[in-house]
Order: C-alpha cells, then sequence, then structure tokens
C-alpha cells in the first residue's frame, strides 16, 4: 500500500511558508516545486486556498503524516482500540504496526501514532498561516475577514481537540509564536475552548458551502469539549441552544434533525451524505480527475476482502463483543452486563436465538444476512479466520453503486477508495451528549426524551432487512420487503426509567455504543467517562477475555490502567524537541 514517509516535525516547523492549497486534494499530494512569501498570498484568493487547504485535512489523508495511518474516523484509534472491532486481515499487513496499536503493546516510534501527531499538527500550521496571511490581505472586507477568522480558529480548535483526546499533554502554539518548540506542560483544553468560542462569536449561521463550519458547529463542538472537561452545566446550556436553534450552514435556515431512515448517514448517494443530521463532515468525492486522492482514502483498506465491495483489503472487521451487544430483552431494551451470555451470529439459527436492536445490520454484515444489493456475504470476505465472520458495513457501497460513488481512476486501489463523506459529527451523537449533561446538571425525562428519540428512529424506519430484497440505493430501503431476516426488536425506554440516575448513565453510554459503533467513538468515550476509576480498562480487558477465543490476534492484548487512557507522545518529536539543547516535550506516564 502506498504510505507517505515525511519525517518533517509539526510543532518546531511553525515558520510561515505560505502554499497556495488547492482545494483538491491531489494539489497536496504533488511534491513541493516552491515557497511563495506572504506577499503573493496576502489576497481574498490566496487566504480562501489557505483555508480550504486546512478543511482538506479533516478526513486525515494529505499533507504531512495522512494517510490510513491518520484517517480522520479515527477507526483505528477511536474503535478497534476500544472493542468495536478487530483490526483484520492477517497480523503482519500494515507492517505489523497497526495491530500493536489495538492491543496496547505500540512503541513510542510506532508510525500510526506519529502519523496522526503530524497530521494534526499540520492541521495546526495551516490555521495559523491562516490568521498570519489573514492580517497582511488588504482586499478582504471586514465580515469576510471576521468569517475567515472563525473558521481558522474553529479548525485550529478542532485539531487541537483531536490532539488532546489522543495525547492529552500537548504544546499549544498559536499564530503569535515564533519558536515551535514550546513545552506539554500546561493543560490546554483552556486554549481549545478559546478557539471554538471564536468559532461561535465570529461565522454567520450560513457559509452557503456543504462541509464549511459555522456558528453552530462550532458550538457544538464547544459543548463536545465542555464534556470531557465535565463541565456539564456549560454543556447543557451549549447543546440547549444548539438543539433548538442550530442549522445547517449551506442554507442558515434548515434545522439539525435525525434522518428518518438510519442508512442514509452512511450513504455516499447524492441527496443522502450531507443530510439533516450530518452536523460536520470531511467531503470526499470520486472520479473528478484527482486520480482518487478526493476519496474517503483514510478507509481504503476496511472492506469485504475478495470479490466483494472493493475486493480488498479485509480490515476493520465488527468484533464479537459489539455484535452481541445489538441483542435485546422482551421489552426490546439492551442487555447491559449479559450480551455475551450466547454468540449471535446469523439470523434466527443462531446459538442465540431471541430478539436484536436492527441497528446491528447496518453496521455489520452477517452471514446469511442481505448486504446491500450484494447478497449474503460469503466465508470469504474475511481475510484471515481468525478475525471472525464479520465484515464492516457503515460507509460500504452498493453494488448498484460501484463505478459511480468508488473511484475508477488509476489509484491502487480501484473501488476501495468512495465517495462517502466521513462523519465527523452525528446529531445522534449531539442528542446522546444532551442526555448525558441532562442527567448529570438537568432533568433526567429530557435525558429520556433525547435517547428514546434515538430509539424510535430505530424502531420505526424501513431499512430493516429483508430476506430476498432488492436494496435501492436511491432511497436506501428494501423494495421488495418480505420475510424480515432476523428477529428485530428495539423499543424506547419506558416513562420513569431514568428516575435513577446510575441506570440512566450506564443506558446512555450503551446507546452511544450501539447507535456509533464503528464511528470512532468508543475509546474516547470510555476516556472521558472514566475520571481515575479504571472503568476503561475493565470494560476494554474484559473484551479481550472474551474476544481472544473468536480472534487470536489478541493473544497477549492488554490495557493498563494509568497508562493506556492515552496515547505516546511520538518519540521522533521528543527527540527533536532536545535537538537544540534541553527536552521540552516530556512522555505521558507509562511509556
Amino acid at each position: 500500500m502506498k504510505k507517505l514517509q515525511k519525517k518533517l516535525i509539526i510543532p518546531l516547523a511553525l515558520l510561515l511558508v505560505c502554499l497556495v492549497y488547492a482545494c483538491h486534494k491531489d494539489m497536496l499530494n504533488r511534491p513541493i516545486l516552491q515557497s511563495l512569501s506572504p506577499a503573493i498570498v496576502a489576497n481574498k484568493t490566496g487566504v480562501e486556498s489557505l483555508l480550504i487547504g486546512d478543511y482538506s485535512l479533516l478526513d486525515g489523508v494529505g499533507g504531512i503524516g495522512g494517510g490510513i495511518d491518520a484517517a480522520g474516523s479515527n477507526w483505528l484509534f477511536g474503535s478497534v482500540a476500544a472493542g468495536d472491532a478487530y483490526k483484520g486481515s492477517e497480523p503482519s499487513d500494515g507492517g505489523n504496526d497497526a495491530l500493536p496499536v489495538g492491543n496496547f503493546n505500540e512503541t513510542t516510534s510506532n508510525p500510526y501514532i506519529t502519523s496522526k501527531y503530524t497530521l494534526c499538527f499540520d492541521g495546526v500550521v495551516r490555521a495559523n498561516d491562516v490568521l498570519r496571511t489573514l492580517k497582511l490581505a488588504k482586499d478582504i472586507s471586514a465580515d469576510d475577514a471576521k468569517q475567515i477568522t472563525g473558521e481558522a480558529r474553529f479548525l485550529r480548535g478542532y485539531y487541537y481537540f483531536e490532539l488532546k483526546k489522543m495525547y492529552n499533554m500537548i504544546p499549544y502554539v498559536d499564530e503569535t509564536v515564533t519558536d515551535g518548540n514550546q513545552p506539554n506542560d500546561k493543560d490546554i483544553w483552556p486554549n481549545i475552548e478559546a478557539d471554538l468560542q471564536a468559532g461561535v462569536d465570529n461565522m454567520p449561521a450560513k457559509t452557503g458551502s456543504k462541509g464549511r463550519a459555522n456558528k453552530w458547529i462550532a458550538e457544538a463542538y464547544l459543548a463536545k469539549a465542555y464534556m470531557f472537561e465535565h463541565k456539564y452545566a456549560q454543556a447543557k446550556a451549549k447543546f440547549d441552544d444548539f438543539i433548538a436553534n442550530g442549522v445547517r450552514p449551506e442554507d442558515g435556515a434548515t434545522h439539525y434533525a435525525l434522518n428518518t431512515n438510519f442508512q442514509k448517514n452512511f450513504s455516499p448517494q447524492a441527496g443522502q451524505k450531507n443530510g439533516v443530521e450530518s452536523v460536520f463532515a470531511a467531503q470526499a468525492s470520486v472520479n473528478d480527475n484527482s486520480g482518487g486522492n478526493n476519496g474517503n482514502t483514510g478507509d481504503e483498506l476496511n472492506f469485504p476482502y475478495n470479490s466483494g465491495p472493493g475486493a480488498c483489503c479485509g480490515w476493520f472487521n465488527p468484533s464479537q463483543s459489539l455484535g452481541n451487544s445489538f441483542k435485546t430483552d422482551a421489552n426490546g431494551l439492551p442487555l447491559f452486563t449479559t450480551y455475551n451470555t450466547g454468540k449471535l451470529v446469523s439470523g434466527k439459527t443462531d446459538p442465540y436465538t431471541g430478539t436484536v436492536d436492527p441497528r446491528i445490520d447496518i453496521t455489520m454484515g452477517r452471514p446469511g444476512i442481505p448486504y446491500l444489493d450484494w447478497g449474503n456475504p460469503p466465508a470469504s470476505w474475511i481475510r484471515d479466520p481468525t478475525d471472525g465472520v464479520f465484515n464492516p458495513r457503515k460507509n460500504v457501497y452498493s453494488s448498484a453503486e460501484k463505478g459511480t460513488n468508488s473511484s475508477t481512476e488509476n489509484y491502487w486501489a480501484a473501488n476501495e477508495v468512495t465517495s462517502n463523506n466521513v462523519n465527523l459529527m452525528r446529531f445522534a451523537d449531539v442528542l446522546l451528549m444532551a442526555a448525558e449533561a441532562e442527567v448529570e446538571v438537568g432533568s433526567t425525562d429530557q435525558a429520556l426524551a433525547y435517547v428514546n428519540m434515538v430509539r424510535n428512529r430505530a424502531a420505526n424506519t424501513t431499512w430493516w432487512v429483508y430476506k430476498g430484497s432488492a436494496y435501492d440505493p436511491s432511497k436506501s430501503e428494501y423494495t421488495t420487503k418480505t420475510t424480515p431476516a432476523d428477529n428485530y426488536l428495539v423499543k424506547p425506554y419506558p416513562a420513569g426509567a431514568f428516575a435513577d440516575k446510575a441506570y440512566a448513565r450506564t443506558a446512555i453510554h450503551f446507546e452511544r455504543k450501539l447507535e456509533l459503533g464503528m464511528e470512532g467513538q468508543r475509546f474516547f468515550d470510555l476516556q472521558r467517562w472514566d475520571q481515575g476509576t479504571g472503568s476503561m480498562a475493565d470494560e476494554i480487558n474484559a473484551f479481550f477475555a472474551y474476544d481472544v477465543n473468536i480472534n487470536n490476534q489478541l493473544s497477549g492484548a492488554k490495557f493498563t490502567k494509568g497508562r493506556n487512557e492515552y496515547y505516546p507522545i511520538p518519540q521522533a518529536q521528543i527527540d527533536l524537541s532536545a535537538s537544540t539543547g534541553a527536552g521540552k516535550l516530556k512522555q505521558n506516564p507509562g511509556y
């Protein structure tokens, strides 16, 4: 596979190098021919180009360190490392570097760890370049300058948010700093808050463009930052405002809402992606003369193996534990603690023959269950037998879309690159975080209402999988409805169910597991819920103990409390920090 192997260390590379970043990422992948002085790009066109260049890194591809190693979906760091999925494929595929990340025995020089770090700091550098160059431009109106400032600071806050979640103690460098060798000895949450608040204060509701942020998107991320800081009252106030008043940047008028159809959140179909539930997404396109570089290349390996969609590479197989989590009881509610009793595989004939939440068959492909319009997934779609029996399902295109929403360009992995956006935040994510905040400082009845909005969508939509059905990708539903493929049952929680706050917390945490499974969220949810209790270690080690019986690639995996809540600072960064004297970067505990 192709990998970008540049070794430029971002925190110490903050001298202004202003490049005109093209809207197409293929320009970002070409060799740098020359540097441009600030004066050349100090105009509206130049500043806008720099800003679009910063947006282009949201999917984790391009620039310095980008690629599957730094995918914006966080499929490895957020899902594999938290038990949603196995790394998949063969153990050595990926240079023996991906598997150790999920097993928590990676070194501080692991290229995945390093690439994510450098990619996010590249995003910081580009935001700083926008702000510096904006000050020199003479042809930008005050209103435009205010919006550009808001977007650049929001993006800087976004990339620092990613760094904070990943590495915890990191240096903060803004556009005023000339010496990039800064220590990581301060908590930068206040800086992240300030950048996101600047986005709220400076961006309008309407930007006129899909994929570009507005004030409401910044407010949603500010609320999420407060959740990580356990500032529940501040988070609740922001969520209240966003849910009641937030509108989409394309028109500044359409309110965010849940799609009536869960499948539409993961469809590359025109008219379905960037739908009302998409709060913020990295934009993707294919067959646009970019050579595949504008597609969702950070997830290009995460397809079934051998003759199915993509025909390569068999990574990112959903775990048995995640599959079991979709079991429901006679009331259509989850089994919080007993879901791993009895193995769930295919429909109705498993060792487990009870009811299941229908979201399972949008989240993963199961044996004997129709997989979009590809038919039942054959065993040959699993590259290595130790990877279980489930295939990735979210973000996979239908057979009818092959060659339209998958790349046919001269790319190393044709049909592995798709036009499916990377969901960075969905409205369902917002509702479930708002429910958490309500439990802590608001109304448990309101928390229940938010959770039940998500569950009612799961119960009432038309995408349930049917045996012998013909999938219609233009509608994201099945046009021939005969016999349900499994015993589907999901219902809302009854009135008063959240009166016990401990139960409410458990229910909300589990709902996020079901709703956001395979979306790179789980590790970071467990991290913010831990608060030093060791609950994160307990959860992940329980996953290892159960799933090692399914996937022997998990042998020897162990999450260590006080160490693995965060990933290590890349050793190359620490070494470079010390290359001109006393090192200012310090390693995280336990590494």
